[in-house]
């Protein structure tokens, strides 16, 4: 393991998912989960719900931002976000963007499922499905 000073990475893994068609690691998941609840409660102590200040719009184009960014980076390698991060593990690199997204996420779903019933949002969702699928 080589220390990255923001957390270690089993630099001997490759990170190619050609080479490595390994199951989803529910452990691993999980940990990273748990440091998202923990950096968003920090975060929030900095700044509040500044991440919806601006509706559900100006949420929408933060996530965009995000995007944009972790897109611009893979240009480099064929859009190839493996052998990017592979390449990247800065501090501020691939990997800062993609938890940063991954974060906004959680907000943007927690905040929307707070308010709006789960069920009423399924309800909505088969609606949708079933109005499109006529279309096909």
């Amino acid at each position: 393991m080589k220390e990255l000073g923001w957390g270690k990475a089993n630099l001997e893994l490759s990170i190619n998912i050609k080479e490595n068609n390994m199951p989803a690691d529910f452990k691993d998941i999980q940990k990273l989960a748990n440091e998202d609840v923990k950096h968003l409660k920090k975060a929030e102590k900095s700044y509040g719900d500044s991440w919806m200040l601006r509706g559900g719009v100006g949420a929408f184009m933060m996530l965009c931002r995000k995007w944009d960014r972790i897109e611009n980076q893979t240009k480099k390698e064929n859009y190839d976000i493996f052998e990017t991060v592979k390449n990247d593990l800065s501090k501020t690199g691939i990997l800062d963007d993609i938890r940063d997204l991954r974060r906004y996420l959680l907000l943007v779903e927690s905040h929307t499922t707070k308010y709006y019933d789960t069920e009423w949002l399924e309800k909505q969702a088969k609606k949708y499905q079933e109005k499109n699928d006529g279309k096909k």
